[in-house]
């Protein structure tokens, strides 16, 4: 895993013998244009009555905005130094498991 230092680049190894190189946190920026949520919300099949008032809080002054989100069931992995996250999850979804 690499961590940014101001202008150091560290190397921090994860793993006894490899580094490890994972997603921990993500973000993203909403779409703030009113005519284009409209629009995708029709072509999704979503009545725009339904979602006017977020809608209209872009029109009437929200700014663009983002932000993102910390994965703490990756920290856990990294941090226990397990091999699947799966084992970190309360209730870990796969493709045989239907229910909790």
């Amino acid at each position: 895993m690499q961590l940014l230092f101001g202008n150091e680049e560290q190397e921090i190894q994860a793993t006894k013998s490899s580094s490890v190189r994972e997603e921990i946190i993500s973000g993203a920026q909403r779409i703030h244009v009113p005519e284009f949520l409209e629009k995708r919300a029709g072509d999704c099949g979503i009545d725009v009555k339904t979602i006017s008032t977020y809608i209209d809080s872009f029109r009437y002054g929200a700014p663009p905005h983002g932000g993102f989100g910390v994965g703490l069931e990756r920290v856990v992995m990294l941090f226990c130094a397990l091999n699947n996250i799966r084992k970190t999850s309360l209730f870990p979804r796969g493709p045989q498991r239907i229910a909790p």
